[in-house]
């Protein structure tokens, strides 16, 4: 039986109940939140609003197993569990299985498994040369741009090649933000915040708050609805086969979605970066009050304009600046959703960490180029479930990845780069027909 009735204060740190999975999953709304972590029952009701990768994330698993997600996110899982032990309110009934609802159990121990071999064979060890590397890569890459302007002037010819060269500088400062957000670099997670914030801030004029809150929903609910930040469409697009037969059957029709893999091209690519993820981020710094990240994001600014305002004037600055950001964010889309868009999109399933990142995510081929251009994020797959892991190591943990989905009869996907880009076509164009079909017949 459950013990509400033994139910003690948040703040005490002597755990009393024990508890149902049917008590824990009651407790599942924004002003009562309870979690399981290893068995023990938390009640993180008021700690959402202080955790530090934002409150949404952790909301996502409320009334819910979050064992996996936690192991998943903490590269330190002894300084994560100091934040637990206030929280404790009890513990799951002796007769409660380990799994909420249909999660597999031989799935989740066979994860856990392979997450301990990969341990035990050093592969959440980061290489600091192949880091240190790839930030020089950028810095030099940013130096020769103004210096080429510098030396041979604003011609049109040496401006495009500029503009090539800081757009390059760019992404690739954008996948390694990335490394430094996820915790993966450093063994310490202090120095990774402090190089986050360098990297996304003054050397590209974003948020490193702003892409934790957002990017971890991402990664803890990936590809599911109300959840997942990078399948709200805002009404612009209709993605995977669920969502365009609901719109279409309640006959909602903000746009004609049947064209949508037409329009994409307009409003997508060039948009994303230069004006949507631009206003999120300044409304969010403000409306959080979040000066630190305001203050990285302006000397980013502030440095930009003193090299090239001298060279092409206040106005030419803006425009050259406007350009890079036009093409960088069609690197970001094409690269980001290659992997998820021809995926599984649907409301929350509630399954173990294995087969929720595998039904979300797809490998594009590795290669030299592929492994540059994407920031190794082709290998999508293991970065998703490993998201601490060092970049430069998934390639060496994917066979193993591979091997246990065969076991378990989960697809894994790995696609050519170019299978990639059209089936982000194909996906926007079946959804859209979907849409249509929904919307005239049924």
């Amino acid at each position: 039986m459950g013990g509400g009735g033994q139910l003690t204060k948040p703040g005490s740190r002597r755990a009393a109940g024990v508890y149902t999975w049917e008590e824990v999953q009651s407790h599942c709304n924004r002003n009562d939140q309870w979690l399981v972590i290893d068995r023990k029952v938390y009640n993180i009701t008021q700690w959402a609003k202080r955790h530090p990768g934002g409150y949404r994330v952790i909301s996502h698993y409320a009334g819910e197993d979050a064992t996996e997600a936690f192991t998943a996110f903490h590269p330190d899982l002894k300084f994560a569990q100091k934040f637990l032990k206030p929280l404790l309110i009890g513990e799951l009934a002796a007769t409660e299985p380990d799994q909420d609802r249909d999660k597999n159990a031989a799935i989740r121990q066979d994860f856990q498994t392979l997450r301990d071999q990969a341990q035990s064979e050093g592969l959440f060890r980061a290489r600091p040369l192949f880091f240190c590397l790839h930030l020089g890569h950028i810095l030099v890459l940013e130096a020769l741009a103004w210096l080429i302007i510098w030396v041979w002037g604003t011609g049109w010819t040496l401006t495009f090649l500029c503009s090539i060269m800081l757009t390059i500088a760019q992404s690739q400062a954008g996948w390694l933000q990335h490394d430094f957000g996820h915790l993966s670099v450093f063994k310490k997670s202090s120095w990774n915040h402090m190089m986050h914030k360098f990297v996304i801030g003054h050397l590209k004029g974003a948020s490193a708050n702003w892409w934790n809150h957002r990017h971890f929903q991402h990664h803890a609910k990936p590809n599911i609805f109300s959840k997942d930040p990078d399948v709200n469409m805002l009404h612009v697009f209709v993605v995977g086969e669920i969502q365009p037969v609901e719109y279409g059957i309640k006959k909602i029709k903000y746009m004609p979605y049947n064209y949508q893999h037409q329009y994409f091209l307009l409003v997508g690519p060039p948009f994303l970066i230069p004006v949507y993820f631009h206003i999120q981020i300044i409304r969010t710094m403000i409306s959080r009050h979040d000066w630190v990240d305001l203050a990285w994001s302006m000397s980013y600014y502030l440095r930009y304009l003193c090299c090239y305002v001298p060279l092409y004037g206040l106005f030419g600055s803006v425009m050259l600046i406007s350009f890079v950001r036009f093409l960088e964010s069609h690197w970001f889309v094409w690269v980001t959703q290659m992997n998820h868009l021809p995926m599984d999109i649907d409301h929350e399933k509630h399954q173990d960490w294995l087969t929720m990142q595998l039904q979300a995510t797809c490998n594009i081929e590795k290669s030299f180029f592929n492994d540059w251009f994407s920031g190794h994020l082709n290998f999508q797959i293991e970065h998703h479930l490993f998201p601490t892991m060092p970049r430069h190591n998934y390639h060496l943990v994917a066979p193993l990845v591979h091997a246990l989905c065969e076991k378990h009869g989960i697809p894994y996907q790995v696609k050519t780069m170019c299978q990639g880009l059209a089936d982000v076509f194909r996906s926007l164009k079946n959804s859209g027909d979907l849409w249509l079909d929904a919307y005239l017949h049924k």
